[in-house]
């Protein structure tokens, strides 16, 4: 069975960590990295930390939930420019990626998990 990971990027570096956070206390063998804040670990988005994100997690293929417009642009780029299998989720970030990670720790497959997070859609 694939090994699912959750990638998180948001514009605050503490919501980014928070989430991990959270994420990790129902979900503590699914890898999961984070990037939040630009370089210099203000607001806003970074290219070099989302990728590092994407690099360093171990998973064989990954979900990726972010917050904000910019966020989703800059994953958007890191995704193209990887050769991990990455889903982008337009979902609520911290719902969607709190059902994406708990699912997983409880081997759900790909496709369940794919179909809960749907619901969660932001239109």
């Amino acid at each position: 069975m694939t090994k699912i990971g959750i990638v998180l990027a948001s514009h605050v570096p503490e919501l980014a960590r928070g989430v991990y956070q959270l994420l990790k206390q129902s979900a503590s063998d699914v890898p999961i990295t984070y990037a939040g804040g630009t370089d210099d670990d203000k607001i806003g988005s970074s290219f070099d930390k989302i990728n590092d994100a994407i690099t360093s997690n171990p998973a064989d293929e990954l979900f990726a939930f972010y917050d904000l417009g910019s966020a989703k642009m800059t994953l958007e780029m890191a995704i193209e420019m990887s050769d991990k299998r990455i889903k982008l989720f337009d979902a609520a970030f911290v719902e969607g990626a709190y059902t994406a990670a708990s699912l997983a720790q409880g081997s759900s497959s790909k496709d369940a998990i794919e179909e809960q997070v749907a619901a969660l859609k932001i239109k």
